[in-house]
């Protein structure tokens, strides 16, 4: 199913806007754990093809999806051999585009909770909280086989009633590293610019595929950061032979 492009910009998009421009966390002094920090020193462990401990990995993460865009998206990362991390939202979102979270799944990405419907989690009684993690974690379970293991919170925002529900739901917390704004301008090249002059070893790259400009940016960012070496993984292969414990925020 296809939405007009200016429905599919209303009130979950414009959600998502409002909250992203605020600060990262909320919470200066937030505690995260760095991707490195994860990784065992046992040299025999290794995780699939790529070992991040000797490789320059990069982990490409795109929020607030699925949507009208993230078919092209998919076929971008197809062609170029590249897997992402998907956080993606339930209403209007995995309930419009099921078809998409299945294919996200089945071309090897990661697939997971970015809540329900964007509310902030801070804001939130626990039983709230709970159920905007629970039943985003059902239905990608249900359209996947396989439920999440991790999480966004929306705009980043975390504290310890979070945690402690995460925890309890066998969830990890995934923040960013890099972050283009994408959701300020429609300029692909400048997205391209942003991502470029903030990209490190062991970052995570947080894109939206919702808006009109990311998706276009991506091939430039890919073979740009290919070109300086970069290897491009997943979150869960960003953390190997590591593994992200429930309840705790990586960044």
């Amino acid at each position: 199913m296809r939405r007009p492009a200016a429905a599919f910009r209303g009130a979950s998009a414009l959600a998502a806007v409002a909250a992203l421009t605020l600060p990262l966390s909320g919470c200066a002094r937030l505690e995260t754990t760095a991707p490195s920090a994860v990784r065992t020193t046992d040299v025999q462990a290794r995780f699939g093809t790529v070992d991040c401990r000797e490789a320059k990995c990069i982990a490409l993460t795109f929020d607030a999806g699925p949507g009208e865009n993230s078919a092209r998206l998919l076929d971008i990362l197809k062609d170029e051999q590249v897997p992402a991390t998907f956080f993606l939202l339930g209403e209007r979102h995995i309930d419009t585009y099921p078809e998409l979270v299945r294919r996200m799944a089945d071309e090897g990405h990661e697939v997971a909770s970015h809540t329900w419907t964007h509310r902030i989690l801070t804001e939130l009684e626990p039983d709230e909280i709970r159920e905007e993690l629970q039943r985003t974690n059902e239905e990608i379970e249900r359209l996947t086989g396989r439920r999440p293991t991790l999480m966004r919170p929306p705009q980043g925002r975390t504290n310890d009633t979070v945690q402690a529900i995460s925890r309890e739901l066998g969830l990890s917390e995934v923040l960013w590293s890099v972050t283009a704004k994408d959701y300020r301008t429609t300029d692909s090249d400048l997205i391209t610019r942003r991502v470029l002059a903030q990209a490190s070893r062991d970052g995570i790259i947080l894109l939206h595929d919702i808006y009109d400009g990311t998706v276009p940016a991506v091939p430039g960012i890919i073979d740009a950061l290919k070109k300086r070496g970069y290897v491009f993984v997943t979150v869960p292969q960003l953390l190997a032979p590591g593994r992200a414990e429930p309840g705790k925020v990586y960044r």
